[in-house]
Parts: C-alpha cells; structure tokens; sequence
C-alpha cells in the first residue's frame, strides 16, 4: 500500500493541472489513468485531433480556393486522407508524451489502470491498494445520445468516431448544431463531404449570442452545410452501406439516407465504475457530482471538478478548476470567475464570446449599451480573406463598464482574451479604445468596437 497527500483520478486537462499544481505546493500526489496515453478527451479523441483536422482542412481550403489569387499557382492539390489521419496522431502523441514529461519533472506517480473508490480515503487501480489524505475526481465526460440512436462507432458515430474515420465520407449527417458537430461538420465540409446540421432547436448553438448566431450559420451555409432546425431526430438504422435518418419538424415526418452519421447531442459526466455514490457520494438532478463552493463533494475530502461537476464543458474551466482545488487542499484560497470564462469554436471563421450576451442583459433588466466593428473595416482581416464577421462588445449603460464580448472573425479565439483580461480588472470599454493597438493586427477590430460604445469607431 502506498500512501499520497494527493490522488487525481483522470488526467485530463483538468486533472494534469491539478496534480501539477499540488506538487508543485509540496504535496506528495499520484495521478490515475486507465488509458495507454495521457491527456484525457482532450488531448486524445477531442481538443487537439480536432484542430489538427481543422487546420489541415483549412490549409486545404487556402490552396483550392485563394493561392491562386494571391499568385501562388500549383496543380490541382489532391488529399491523401491516411496522411492527414497520421499527422493527427503524431500531434496527438507529441502532446501526451509532453504531459508524461511533466508529471515525471514533477515528481507525480503514474498509477495506470481504472480508479474505484474503497472508502473515502483509498482507491483500488486495477486490484492494487492506494490510500491518499485528499482524492480529486477528474473524470470528465463522455458523449450522450439520444433514444432510439445506437452508436457504434463505425457508421453512427461521435466525435470519438468521426475523427478516426478511414476515408472521407461522401455525405454526412450531424445530429446537433453545438460546438462539436459544427467543427467536425466543418472538416469533412472542406475535405468534400455533402453535410447536413439537424438540429432540435430553431437556431443554431444554443447559449450563443442571437446575432452571432445568426450570422454564424448564414457564414456556414455560404461554405456548404445545410441546416434542418427545429427538427427532432426520431431515429436512425443502420444498412450495409448507408444510414436512414427519421426526422419529424412541423409533425412532418422525414427520411435522409446518408454515408455516415455523426451524434453530436452532448456529453455527460463520466463516473461508471466509480464507485462513488456506494461511498456516500451525491449527484445533482443533472446527473453532475455535487460539490460546495470549494469543490468539495458530500464526501469529506474527496473534490470533484471539470467536466464532472455543473458549469461548462470546458478544458479551460477544468484546469482553473484543477489549480483552485489543489489550492484549497494546500490551505490556500481557491479561486475560480465562472463569469470570465471564454468559449471559442474553432471553425474557420472563428466564433468566441466571453461574459453576458444582449439576451440575458435583456432579461435581467440591465441597461446595456452596443459597440461593434465589422472586420470588412479591418486592413489585416482583408489580407488574409476574412472579412466577414464582427466585433460586438457590451458595456454597462451608466458605468461603460465590460459586460460581455461575441466576435466572429480571423483568430477570435485569441482575440477574446483582452476582453477576458479587461473584465477580470473591471475594466470599461473606454480603457480599451485609450489603449494603443499596433497596425495592422486583428485586435485593432476589438479597439474599434470599444471606440463605437463611445464616441463612435474609426474605420467604420
């Protein structure tokens, strides 16, 4: 038996940082992993193949659509789909072995297998006995489906599937118009597939800003996705070759026949096998493990954070999350703004936002004042062929105080971070535009924004 101040349990994004972090306070910690690789989702079958795939066929959009308007002439570029599939896992390896790097600098033990809860204090992975002071559940999440949707993997498939498929698709379907479906949609859009978004509601990325949204899908359709919303998916089956999609929208039933079909209606939290709740642990109607305000669960001693717990699913939340907690753990205070967490979708062109939008200001009764920037007014987005989109910044009517941030444009995934920035400092929308910006970059389109909730934008 061996004894830690600290046992992980996943070491996804969320649960890397935070035994990194509860090393580097001094605590003795041990990280458990049932997968051959570490990273988690993440860094395995989510964040990072993805946008190697989102490059690669962003790259190839560049070639066959505006090298040769920018006088770079080639033969007809051509896709060799095994290639682009090794690319992805050789950046999927130089990340995981990047994080086995880190936790042995760190002094952090790999305890490989499948974590089960003993009692509160002692784990069992893979039969073999560990008892830790402190227990962090990292666990995160796994896709959900919906009735009458049987997932295998090979032609019903989740983003897991889709990213490891062994030739491009002729056609496809996505069922949900969330992150994930429109970035996976978007790959196979670009790399030739005919695709087509079903999804439940009558708009596109549920949550979003209604004005990005709107502008997103109309975006998306010029690049080829076609959009079925406000339509219930009632079923799916499965042929040799094809998969019969059953829809109904307007109690008008309808049947597509497609090559792949990709489920894209959510994830939920991963806790199978855990044992937790034979422990004494609790669950939120959600299904989510309850915790208090310092991420402790019903059990004393044992957290729980990232994709695990309530809030977005987010890489970036967990690790904020992983760090509070070892904080906590180390006596220290934790702290975690669930009100300046970013959220990106990383498609081309790329949507972000940050904070309130116009919707929820609206409900809540609070006086709000607009300032946006279309990219078309910016030299640099020009250049690189992606003018489309804008910068909408909301700030409080009476204080200019930064409420919220929703841009849809070149890099608005990096983009997003002065805002972050600013509001964390409190900052107004007129710090901003007093704030020298060089030329000519992208984020002169966030200065100009900020200068339109005043006395009005430049360029515009």
């Amino acid at each position: 038996m061996t004894n830690y101040d600290v046992i992980v349990i996943g070491s996804g994004p969320g649960g890397y940082v935070s035994a990194i972090r509860c090393a580097q306070l001094g605590l003795k910690t041990a990280i458990v992993e049932g997968r051959d690789t570490l990273g988690g989702t993440c860094l395995n079958v989510g964040c990072i193949p993805s946008k190697a795939l989102l490059h690669a066929s962003h790259s190839y959009h560049e070639a066959t659509h505006n090298f040769e308007k920018m006088g770079l002439i080639t033969s007809n570029p051509k896709i060799d789909f095994n290639k682009m599939q090794n690319y992805k896992n050789d950046v999927i390896s130089q990340n995981t072995k990047g994080i086995e790097f880190l936790l042995k600098k760190n002094k952090i033990d790999w305890l490989k297998g499948w974590a089960k809860f003993v009692n509160k204090n002692r784990v069992s992975v893979d039969e073999k006995i560990y008892d830790a002071k402190n227990i962090v559940i990292a666990s995160g999440s796994e896709p959900s489906s919906i009735p009458n949707v049987e997932i295998d993997e090979n032609r019903i498939v989740t983003s897991t599937g889709a990213l490891s498929l062994s030739k491009i698709p002729k056609s496809m379907i996505v069922i949900g118009a969330g992150v994930i479906g429109l970035e996976m949609g978007s790959i196979y859009s670009r790399l030739g597939t005919d695709v087509t978004i079903i999804e439940y509601m009558d708009h596109i990325t549920p949550g979003m800003d209604m004005e990005i949204s709107k502008n997103f899908q109309r975006v998306l359709k010029k690049q080829g996705l076609k959009f079925i919303l406000g339509a219930a998916v009632e079923a799916v089956k499965c042929t040799k070759t094809k998969a019969n999609v059953t829809y109904k929208k307007s109690d008008v039933v309808t049947k597509l026949e497609t090559e792949i079909v990709l489920v894209s209606t959510g994830r939920k939290p991963f806790i199978d096998g855990l044992n937790f709740l034979e422990i004494g642990g609790e669950l939120t109607d959600n299904g989510q493990i309850k915790t208090d305000k310092k991420w402790q669960t019903s059990v004393d001693g044992i957290y729980a954070i990232g994709d695990a717990i309530s809030g977005p699913m987010l890489a970036h939340k967990a690790e904020d999350e992983g760090m509070a907690v070892a904080e906590v753990i180390s006596g220290k205070h934790g702290h975690v703004n669930y009100e300046v967490i970013p959220g990106v979708i990383y498609t081309t062109p790329e949507v972000a936002n940050v904070g309130k939008t116009e919707e929820e200001l609206k409900s809540a009764g609070i006086k709000y004042k607009v300032g946006k920037f279309s990219f078309m007014g910016n030299g640099r987005a020009k250049a690189v062929f992606q003018g489309e989109g804008f910068v909408k910044i909301l700030a409080d009517a009476n204080t200019d105080r930064i409420l919220g941030c929703h841009l849809i444009g070149p890099a608005a995934g990096d983009l997003i971070h002065e805002i972050c920035v600013a509001m964390e400092f409190g900052a107004s929308a007129q710090d901003i535009a007093m704030t020298c910006h060089a030329h000519p970059t992208f984020s002169e389109a966030i200065r100009e924004a900020a200068l339109a909730c005043g006395d009005g934008a430049i360029h515009a």
